[in-house]
Parts: C-alpha cells; sequence; structure tokens
C-alpha cells in the first residue's frame, strides 16, 4: 500500500438514529490522532444521514451531518468517491431497514470501496446481503438475534473482523482497535505505537480478544471444572445436553457435578443450565422479531408452552408480555424525543 507523504484516506460515517457514541468517537478520535501525529490529513471523513438532517444518538446527543444519503449515492461514482463507508448504528436496530441505504452499500461495495460497521452496524450490512459467507462482529449483547436472523453470515464475538473489503466491530472501544489496524496498514506499527500513546492505550488489542470478561472474572468463579462445564453449555444451547453427557464430556460423576454446582454457584446444574437458556431466549424477544415458537425452539425448549412456563418462573412475565413491554418502551422513547 502507498505510504507516501501524500496517501489520503477518505471515510463516510453514516449515522443510523440511536447510534451509540463510544464507538462512533473512538473511531474519529483516532483518525484524528494520527493525522496529529502525521502533521497532515492523511484521514479525512464526513458525516452522512438518510436525509441529511441531524441525528440523535443513543445518549440523546445530536449530531449534524454533511451529506444526505442521496448525496453518497451521487459521490461514489465522482470526484468525491471515499475510501470506506462504515455504518454507525447501536441499540433498536432491528427497527432501522432501509432499502435506499442497502442499495447504496451494495452498490459501493461492489465499485471496489470498502464498507463496514460499528457496534451493531453488521445487522444493516447483512440485511443488504453483503455478509452471506462472510466473517463478521457485532455487540456480544445482539449476537442471539444476529445469528438467528442472518444464518448465512459468518458472525463471531471477536472485537472485530476484516474479511475482504469488509470491516465489522463490536462497538465499544472495539472501534478504535479496528482503525489502529487500518492506520497500520496504512503508515506501519510505529505510527499506530504513537497513536497509542496519545491515548493512553497500553497495547493494541487482537482482533481476536474476548469481547465481555473471562467467565471466570464475570461469574466470580474460580473452580476451573465449573468453567468448563459453563462452557460446554453456553455452546449447547438450541439443543441442550444431558446431564450425563456433561458428565462425561467433563469426566466427573453426575453427584460431583451436583455438588459443584451446587458450591460454585448455589444452584443445581439443571437450573444454571435453563437460566442460560432462558438469558439468551429473553435477548431473542427484545432485539428480534422472530416468533414466540422459534425462539422457544432456538434456546432449546420441545414447546411453546413449556418455554412460557419456565419463561414466567424466572422472569415473572410471559414471553409474549416482555415483547409487548419491550414496544411500550420503544414507544416511549420515540415519544420523548419527538417532544
Amino acid at each position: 500500500m502507498n505510504k507516501h507523504p501524500a496517501h489520503k484516506r477518505t471515510l463516510v460515517f453514516f449515522l443510523v438514529p440511536n447510534f451509540t457514541m463510544l464507538p462512533f468517537s473512538a473511531a474519529v478520535e483516532t483518525l484524528r490522532i494520527a493525522n496529529r501525529m502525521l502533521g497532515y490529513p492523511a484521514y479525512e471523513w464526513r458525516l452522512s444521514s438518510v436525509d441529511g438532517e441531524k441525528v440523535s444518538s443513543s445518549s440523546g446527543i445530536a449530531i449534524e451531518v454533511n451529506t444526505s444519503l442521496a448525496e453518497e449515492r451521487r459521490n461514489i461514482s465522482g470526484e468525491h468517491r471515499p475510501n470506506m463507508v462504515l455504518i454507525c448504528s447501536g441499540i433498536q436496530i432491528e427497527d432501522f431497514n432501509n432499502k435506499s441505504v442497502h442499495a447504496f452499500l451494495r452498490e459501493t461495495y461492489n465499485r471496489g470501496t470498502a464498507v463496514g460497521s460499528l457496534c451493531t452496524g453488521a445487522h444493516v450490512l447483512a440485511q443488504a446481503g453483503l455478509l452471506n459467507g462472510k466473517r463478521c462482529a457485532i455487540h456480544w449483547e445482539n449476537l442471539p438475534g444476529f445469528a438467528e436472523t442472518f444464518p448465512q453470515a459468518e458472525v463471531y464475538a471477536d472485537l472485530y473482523e476484516v474479511d475482504s473489503n469488509l470491516y465489522t466491530c463490536a462497538g465499544g472501544t472495539a472501534s478504535l482497535d479496528m482503525m489502529l489496524n487500518l492506520i497500520g496498514q496504512d503508515f506501519g506499527e510505529a505510527l499506530v505505537n504513537r497513536v497509542c500513546e496519545q491515548q493512553l492505550t497500553d497495547r493494541v488489542r487482537n482482533p481476536h480478544d474476548r469481547q465481555r470478561l473471562p467467565l471466570r472474572a464475570r461469574l466470580g468463579v474460580q473452580n476451573s471444572k465449573v468453567l468448563s462445564i459453563i462452557e460446554l453449555m453456553e455452546s449447547n444451547l438450541a439443543e441442550p445436553l444431558s446431564l450425563v453427557e456433561i458428565a462425561d464430556d467433563a469426566d466427573l460423576s453426575r453427584r460431583q457435578i451436583e455438588r459443584l454446582f451446587r458450591q460454585e454457584m448455589g444452584r443445581s446444574p439443571a437450573r444454571y443450565y435453563l437460566e442460560i437458556r432462558l438469558d439468551r431466549a429473553r435477548h431473542l424477544l427484545v432485539q428480534s422479531s422472530m416468533p414466540v415458537v422459534e425462539v422457544a425452539v432456538a434456546c432449546g425448549f420441545v414447546s411453546a408452552s413449556h418455554f412460557s412456563k419456565c419463561y414466567r418462573e424466572v422472569y415473572n412475565r410471559s414471553p409474549q408480555q416482555e415483547r409487548a413491554e419491550r414496544k411500550m418502551t420503544l414507544s416511549s422513547a420515540r415519544a420523548g424525543v419527538a417532544a
């Protein structure tokens, strides 16, 4: 890649309503600092939205943009053609479904321009059909619903993924890591290190580093056997394993597993397994439009009635009530923004 001092790259940050500020600002600031270290604007960017009007983030802060979707569609075939287009989104991404945006992304990608996403933006890329058979990353909280909705995409709980000309990251500070990767491609490790020093970042994270805290830290559990069993459970939610199968894999007896879980988790292994399956079901209910019966099957329940019974027992409301409450919350939030 050309590393001549005149090297420049132009990015378009396309803002979706309720986008998350942290990954957006982390990405822009990383590029700004790189420019400062280089002494010239190697990275230029502009902000865009569907109608060219300002966009409110999930924190309620509204950001002014430079261009509309119509303008950017003209730009991709002219002198203002960008080198990369990044979709910036956040909560309630399932409610954003704009066919014109999808067409724009496909045309941009087909013309050889890099396309990517921050936080939950992979959802928009998948809707556009760009992630079929491609590796991608999305925020861990949205991963269950995304995997069920877009089974042809190869989604991972990584910080970020680069597959050919597609860049996706999980949001949060992972956008910083993805931008550092881009800067490294363009200008090498020395500049990356200088940017990290300015950001008080002590290391460049590997794209495949964990998004979430390790189970040991997240659960406060130290017993390695219990941790390995929980990882096994989390990997088999759609088709739950029997306690006999778990015992065989862990090389323990059923009684030993029962005793370990009582000591470490304060509940039986069967109860804990049920709770993590229901937790996944809750994510699917609030983040997707999957029918309740499909959510039940995806989380290993033999029938919708059994699923509803278990769900009500744990959350004190039915799956249908969970989804209805979410819709009411979204309506109230929209009304608040409109006011």
